[in-house]
Protein backbone atom coordinates (compact mmCIF):
# COMPACT_ATOMS: atom_id res chain seq x y z
CA UNK A 1 0.00 0.00 0.00
CA UNK A 2 1.41 3.46 -0.84
CA UNK A 3 2.80 5.40 2.11
CA UNK A 4 1.18 8.66 1.03
CA UNK A 5 -2.49 8.60 2.09
CA UNK A 6 -3.14 12.36 1.89
CA UNK A 7 -5.59 11.90 -0.98
CA UNK A 8 -7.58 9.41 1.09
CA UNK A 9 -7.82 11.74 4.11
CA UNK A 10 -8.71 14.91 2.19
CA UNK A 11 -12.15 16.26 3.06
CA UNK A 12 -14.96 15.19 0.76
CA UNK A 13 -16.93 18.05 -0.88
CA UNK A 14 -19.97 16.92 1.10
CA UNK A 15 -18.19 17.48 4.42
CA UNK A 16 -19.56 21.03 4.65
CA UNK A 17 -23.11 19.62 4.47
CA UNK A 18 -22.32 16.95 7.03
CA UNK A 19 -20.86 19.58 9.35
CA UNK A 20 -24.14 21.50 9.20
CA UNK A 21 -26.04 18.41 10.31
CA UNK A 22 -23.52 17.64 13.04
CA UNK A 23 -23.73 21.18 14.41
CA UNK A 24 -27.50 20.78 14.74
CA UNK A 25 -27.04 17.64 16.82
CA UNK A 26 -24.43 19.41 18.93
CA UNK A 27 -26.97 22.18 19.65
CA UNK A 28 -29.47 19.50 20.70
CA UNK A 29 -26.89 17.99 23.07
CA UNK A 30 -26.28 21.39 24.64
CA UNK A 31 -30.02 21.92 25.09
CA UNK A 32 -30.45 18.50 26.71
CA UNK A 33 -27.61 19.29 29.12
CA UNK A 34 -29.21 22.63 30.04
CA UNK A 35 -32.61 21.00 30.53
CA UNK A 36 -31.04 18.53 32.99
CA UNK A 37 -28.86 21.22 34.67
CA UNK A 38 -25.70 19.18 34.08
CA UNK A 39 -23.45 22.24 34.20
CA UNK A 40 -24.73 23.15 37.69
CA UNK A 41 -22.98 20.07 39.09
CA UNK A 42 -19.66 20.19 37.26
CA UNK A 43 -17.69 22.88 39.10
CA UNK A 44 -15.20 20.16 40.11
CA UNK A 45 -14.17 16.98 38.33
CA UNK A 46 -17.11 14.61 38.65
CA UNK A 47 -17.52 11.03 37.51
CA UNK A 48 -20.23 10.59 34.92
CA UNK A 49 -21.84 7.76 36.90
CA UNK A 50 -21.97 9.89 40.06
CA UNK A 51 -23.56 12.78 38.16
CA UNK A 52 -26.15 10.43 36.69
CA UNK A 53 -27.00 9.06 40.12
CA UNK A 54 -27.28 12.56 41.63
CA UNK A 55 -29.68 13.72 38.89
CA UNK A 56 -31.52 10.41 38.40
CA UNK A 57 -30.31 10.02 34.83
CA UNK A 58 -29.23 7.00 32.80
CA UNK A 59 -25.53 6.43 33.56
CA UNK A 60 -24.50 5.22 30.10
CA UNK A 61 -26.29 8.04 28.26
CA UNK A 62 -24.90 10.62 30.69
CA UNK A 63 -21.35 9.49 30.04
CA UNK A 64 -21.78 9.69 26.28
CA UNK A 65 -23.44 13.14 26.40
CA UNK A 66 -20.65 14.45 28.64
CA UNK A 67 -18.13 13.15 26.12
CA UNK A 68 -19.92 15.03 23.33
CA UNK A 69 -19.89 18.24 25.44
CA UNK A 70 -16.17 17.71 26.02
CA UNK A 71 -15.65 17.44 22.26
CA UNK A 72 -17.56 20.73 21.84
CA UNK A 73 -15.09 22.52 24.16
CA UNK A 74 -17.64 23.06 26.93
CA UNK A 75 -16.19 20.55 29.40
CA UNK A 76 -12.72 19.50 30.49
CA UNK A 77 -11.85 15.81 30.95
CA UNK A 78 -9.43 14.54 33.56
CA UNK A 79 -6.65 12.85 31.52
CA UNK A 80 -5.96 10.41 34.38
CA UNK A 81 -9.63 9.54 34.91
CA UNK A 82 -11.33 9.94 31.52
CA UNK A 83 -14.85 9.50 32.89
CA UNK A 84 -14.41 12.58 35.12
CA UNK A 85 -15.52 15.95 33.71
CA UNK A 86 -15.78 19.56 34.87
CA UNK A 87 -16.86 22.86 33.36
CA UNK A 88 -14.49 24.82 31.19
CA UNK A 89 -14.64 28.61 31.82
CA UNK A 90 -17.32 29.26 29.20
CA UNK A 91 -19.63 26.74 30.86
CA UNK A 92 -18.82 27.93 34.37
CA UNK A 93 -19.56 31.54 33.45
CA UNK A 94 -22.58 31.15 31.17
CA UNK A 95 -24.13 27.66 31.52
CA UNK A 96 -24.20 27.17 35.31
CA UNK A 97 -27.53 28.61 36.49
CA UNK A 98 -25.86 30.02 39.60
CA UNK A 99 -23.44 32.20 37.63
CA UNK A 100 -23.99 35.95 37.32
CA UNK A 101 -23.74 35.79 33.52
CA UNK A 102 -25.91 32.69 33.10
CA UNK A 103 -27.41 32.54 29.59
CA UNK A 104 -29.10 29.15 29.63
CA UNK A 105 -32.62 30.53 29.21
CA UNK A 106 -31.49 32.76 26.35
CA UNK A 107 -29.81 29.81 24.64
CA UNK A 108 -32.91 27.68 25.11
CA UNK A 109 -35.09 30.39 23.58
CA UNK A 110 -32.79 30.82 20.56
CA UNK A 111 -32.60 27.04 20.11
CA UNK A 112 -36.37 26.69 20.16
CA UNK A 113 -36.92 29.53 17.68
CA UNK A 114 -34.30 28.27 15.24
CA UNK A 115 -35.51 24.68 15.42
CA UNK A 116 -39.10 25.82 14.84
CA UNK A 117 -38.07 27.94 11.87
CA UNK A 118 -36.04 25.11 10.37
CA UNK A 119 -38.91 22.66 10.65
CA UNK A 120 -41.18 25.03 8.68
CA UNK A 121 -38.88 25.97 5.81
CA UNK A 122 -40.38 23.45 3.41
CA UNK A 123 -43.84 24.89 4.00
CA UNK A 124 -42.49 28.43 3.64
CA UNK A 125 -40.97 27.52 0.28
CA UNK A 126 -44.29 26.23 -1.00
CA UNK A 127 -46.72 28.68 0.58
CA UNK A 128 -44.83 31.73 1.82
CA UNK A 129 -45.01 33.15 5.35
CA UNK A 130 -48.05 34.67 6.99
CA UNK A 131 -47.46 38.12 8.43
CA UNK A 132 -47.36 38.02 12.22
CA UNK A 133 -49.65 40.08 14.43
CA UNK A 134 -47.72 43.30 14.94
CA UNK A 135 -50.25 45.11 17.14
CA UNK A 136 -48.69 46.79 20.18
CA UNK A 137 -50.59 44.57 22.62
CA UNK A 138 -49.37 41.32 21.07
CA UNK A 139 -45.79 42.53 20.55
CA UNK A 140 -45.65 44.21 23.95
CA UNK A 141 -46.55 41.10 25.91
CA UNK A 142 -44.06 38.99 23.96
CA UNK A 143 -41.24 41.48 24.40
CA UNK A 144 -41.99 41.90 28.11
CA UNK A 145 -41.71 38.15 28.66
CA UNK A 146 -38.45 38.09 26.71
CA UNK A 147 -37.09 41.12 28.55
CA UNK A 148 -37.58 39.49 31.94
CA UNK A 149 -35.45 36.50 31.05
CA UNK A 150 -33.50 35.87 27.87
CA UNK A 151 -32.88 39.47 26.74
CA UNK A 152 -31.84 40.39 30.29
CA UNK A 153 -29.38 37.51 30.36
CA UNK A 154 -27.85 38.58 27.05
CA UNK A 155 -27.69 42.27 27.98
CA UNK A 156 -25.98 41.38 31.25
CA UNK A 157 -23.50 38.94 29.72
CA UNK A 158 -22.81 40.51 26.32
CA UNK A 159 -24.57 43.64 25.11
CA UNK A 160 -23.96 45.97 28.06
CA UNK A 161 -20.22 45.39 27.99
CA UNK A 162 -20.00 45.83 24.20
CA UNK A 163 -22.14 48.99 24.29
CA UNK A 164 -19.99 50.70 26.91
CA UNK A 165 -16.73 49.64 25.24
CA UNK A 166 -17.98 50.99 21.90
CA UNK A 167 -19.27 54.29 23.28
CA UNK A 168 -16.13 54.96 25.32
CA UNK A 169 -14.21 55.11 22.04
CA UNK A 170 -16.32 58.06 20.85
CA UNK A 171 -15.03 61.54 21.74
CA UNK A 172 -18.54 62.77 22.63
CA UNK A 173 -19.32 60.03 25.14
CA UNK A 174 -17.92 61.68 28.28
CA UNK A 175 -20.05 64.76 27.62
CA UNK A 176 -23.31 62.86 27.21
CA UNK A 177 -25.94 63.90 29.76
CA UNK A 178 -29.28 62.94 28.16
CA UNK A 179 -29.74 59.40 26.85
CA UNK A 180 -32.56 57.69 24.97
CA UNK A 181 -32.24 53.90 25.01
CA UNK A 182 -34.69 53.12 22.23
CA UNK A 183 -36.24 49.68 22.41
CA UNK A 184 -34.09 49.10 25.47
CA UNK A 185 -35.90 46.02 26.74
CA UNK A 186 -34.95 45.33 30.36
CA UNK A 187 -32.88 48.53 30.49
CA UNK A 188 -29.60 46.91 31.53
CA UNK A 189 -27.62 48.71 28.79
CA UNK A 190 -28.88 52.10 30.02
CA UNK A 191 -28.05 51.05 33.58
CA UNK A 192 -24.50 50.12 32.52
CA UNK A 193 -24.10 53.50 30.80
CA UNK A 194 -25.41 55.34 33.86
CA UNK A 195 -22.89 53.56 36.05
CA UNK A 196 -20.12 54.61 33.66
CA UNK A 197 -21.28 58.27 33.49
CA UNK A 198 -22.26 59.77 36.87
CA UNK A 199 -23.94 62.80 35.24
CA UNK A 200 -26.04 60.77 32.79
CA UNK A 201 -29.84 60.95 32.88
CA UNK A 202 -31.91 58.93 30.47
CA UNK A 203 -35.06 57.22 29.31
CA UNK A 204 -35.59 53.60 28.31
CA UNK A 205 -38.34 53.53 25.66
CA UNK A 206 -40.18 50.32 24.82
CA UNK A 207 -43.66 48.84 24.71
CA UNK A 208 -45.52 49.64 27.98
CA UNK A 209 -45.30 46.09 29.33
CA UNK A 210 -41.57 45.95 28.62
CA UNK A 211 -41.01 49.45 30.04
CA UNK A 212 -42.44 48.14 33.32
CA UNK A 213 -39.69 45.49 33.37
CA UNK A 214 -37.06 48.18 32.75
CA UNK A 215 -38.54 50.38 35.50
CA UNK A 216 -38.19 47.53 37.98
CA UNK A 217 -34.56 46.92 37.00
CA UNK A 218 -33.82 50.65 37.30
CA UNK A 219 -35.33 50.63 40.79
CA UNK A 220 -33.33 47.55 41.77
CA UNK A 221 -30.15 49.32 40.59
CA UNK A 222 -31.00 52.39 42.70
CA UNK A 223 -30.94 54.66 39.63
CA UNK A 224 -34.56 55.87 39.62
CA UNK A 225 -33.39 59.46 40.19
CA UNK A 226 -31.44 59.40 36.92
CA UNK A 227 -33.19 56.87 34.69
CA UNK A 228 -36.83 56.31 33.84
CA UNK A 229 -38.83 53.99 31.60
CA UNK A 230 -41.40 55.20 29.07
CA UNK A 231 -43.96 52.96 27.42
CA UNK A 232 -45.10 53.53 23.86
CA UNK A 233 -44.92 52.51 20.22
CA UNK A 234 -41.98 53.84 18.21
CA UNK A 235 -44.12 53.92 15.08
CA UNK A 236 -46.72 56.29 16.48
CA UNK A 237 -45.84 57.76 19.88
CA UNK A 238 -43.69 60.70 20.97
CA UNK A 239 -40.18 59.53 21.93
CA UNK A 240 -39.02 62.88 23.32
CA UNK A 241 -36.37 65.33 22.13
CA UNK A 242 -33.15 67.08 23.05
CA UNK A 243 -31.12 63.91 23.59
CA UNK A 244 -27.32 63.93 23.46
CA UNK A 245 -27.24 60.21 22.62
CA UNK A 246 -29.75 57.75 21.19
CA UNK A 247 -28.73 54.10 21.59
CA UNK A 248 -30.72 51.88 19.22
CA UNK A 249 -29.92 48.17 19.27
CA UNK A 250 -31.67 45.72 16.89
CA UNK A 251 -34.80 47.90 16.86
CA UNK A 252 -35.02 49.15 13.28
CA UNK A 253 -35.78 45.66 11.99
CA UNK A 254 -39.29 46.07 13.40
CA UNK A 255 -40.39 49.59 12.45
CA UNK A 256 -43.19 50.05 9.93
CA UNK A 257 -41.62 52.85 7.88
CA UNK A 258 -37.82 52.97 8.08
CA UNK A 259 -37.21 56.46 6.57
CA UNK A 260 -39.98 57.95 8.72
CA UNK A 261 -38.51 56.37 11.86
CA UNK A 262 -35.02 57.65 11.03
CA UNK A 263 -36.48 61.12 10.56
CA UNK A 264 -38.01 60.88 14.02
CA UNK A 265 -34.66 59.86 15.52
CA UNK A 266 -32.99 62.81 13.80
CA UNK A 267 -35.57 65.14 15.29
CA UNK A 268 -35.18 63.66 18.78
CA UNK A 269 -31.48 64.56 18.94
CA UNK A 270 -30.22 67.97 19.95
CA UNK A 271 -27.98 69.69 17.36
CA UNK A 272 -24.65 67.88 17.54
CA UNK A 273 -26.28 64.85 19.14
CA UNK A 274 -25.17 61.29 18.48
CA UNK A 275 -27.09 58.27 17.16
CA UNK A 276 -25.59 54.80 17.57
CA UNK A 277 -27.46 51.98 15.81
CA UNK A 278 -26.27 48.41 16.34
CA UNK A 279 -27.96 45.80 14.21
CA UNK A 280 -27.17 43.03 11.79
CA UNK A 281 -26.75 43.77 8.11
CA UNK A 282 -26.08 41.19 5.40
CA UNK A 283 -22.33 41.17 4.68
CA UNK A 284 -21.02 41.12 1.11
CA UNK A 285 -18.44 38.44 1.85
CA UNK A 286 -19.80 34.89 1.87
CA UNK A 287 -18.18 33.57 5.03
CA UNK A 288 -19.32 36.58 7.04
CA UNK A 289 -22.80 36.33 5.52
CA UNK A 290 -23.03 32.73 6.71
CA UNK A 291 -22.97 34.00 10.29
CA UNK A 292 -25.93 36.33 9.67
CA UNK A 293 -28.24 34.89 7.03
CA UNK A 294 -29.42 31.69 8.79
CA UNK A 295 -30.50 33.48 11.96
CA UNK A 296 -32.24 36.34 10.18
CA UNK A 297 -33.91 34.15 7.55
CA UNK A 298 -37.23 34.02 9.39
CA UNK A 299 -37.24 37.76 9.95
CA UNK A 300 -36.56 38.38 6.27
CA UNK A 301 -39.29 35.95 5.26
CA UNK A 302 -41.69 38.03 7.37
CA UNK A 303 -40.68 41.16 5.48
CA UNK A 304 -38.73 42.77 8.32
CA UNK A 305 -35.94 45.26 7.63
CA UNK A 306 -32.67 43.32 7.38
CA UNK A 307 -30.54 45.61 5.26
CA UNK A 308 -27.48 44.94 3.15
CA UNK A 309 -24.12 46.02 4.53
CA UNK A 310 -23.79 49.80 4.30
CA UNK A 311 -27.46 50.38 3.47
CA UNK A 312 -28.39 51.85 6.87
CA UNK A 313 -25.59 54.40 6.58
CA UNK A 314 -27.00 55.54 3.25
CA UNK A 315 -30.50 55.89 4.73
CA UNK A 316 -29.14 57.98 7.60
CA UNK A 317 -27.36 60.34 5.22
CA UNK A 318 -30.53 60.69 3.15
CA UNK A 319 -32.54 61.93 6.14
CA UNK A 320 -29.92 64.50 7.11
CA UNK A 321 -27.45 62.82 9.45
CA UNK A 322 -23.79 63.76 9.01
CA UNK A 323 -20.43 62.32 10.05
CA UNK A 324 -21.72 58.78 9.47
CA UNK A 325 -19.28 56.01 10.45
CA UNK A 326 -19.64 52.24 10.37
CA UNK A 327 -17.94 49.50 12.35
CA UNK A 328 -18.52 45.92 11.24
CA UNK A 329 -18.53 42.59 13.00
CA UNK A 330 -19.16 43.64 16.62
CA UNK A 331 -19.79 40.71 18.94
CA UNK A 332 -23.46 40.48 19.89
CA UNK A 333 -25.71 37.60 20.89
CA UNK A 334 -25.98 34.91 18.19
CA UNK A 335 -24.57 36.90 15.23
CA UNK A 336 -22.19 39.82 14.74
CA UNK A 337 -23.73 43.25 14.13
CA UNK A 338 -22.64 46.49 12.52
CA UNK A 339 -22.52 49.71 14.51
CA UNK A 340 -23.55 52.75 12.50
CA UNK A 341 -22.68 56.02 14.19
CA UNK A 342 -24.23 59.25 12.96
CA UNK A 343 -24.61 62.82 14.13
CA UNK A 344 -27.16 65.57 13.84
CA UNK A 345 -25.48 68.67 12.39
CA UNK A 346 -24.81 71.64 14.67
CA UNK A 347 -27.21 74.51 14.19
Amino acid sequence: MPADTAELSAAHPLQACWNLQLSGLGADALQAALDCALFDHLDAFTRAADLAQRLTLDAHSTELILEVLWSLALLERDPQQPTHYRNLPVAAQHLNSGARDYCGDALAFRHRVMRQTGSQLGDYLRNGVSRIDSTPSASGLAWANAARLQIAQEQRAVTGEVACALLERLPEFRQVQRLLDLGGGPGLVAIAMAKALPDLHGVVFDYPETAAVAADNIYQAGLQQRLSAQGGDLNTDDIGSGFDLIWCSSVLHFVDDLPASLNRLHGALRPGGLLVCCQAEVPRERQAAAQVLPYYLHMRLQGRHVLDEGELAVHLQQVGFCGVQQLTGLRFPVTPVNAVIARRAQG
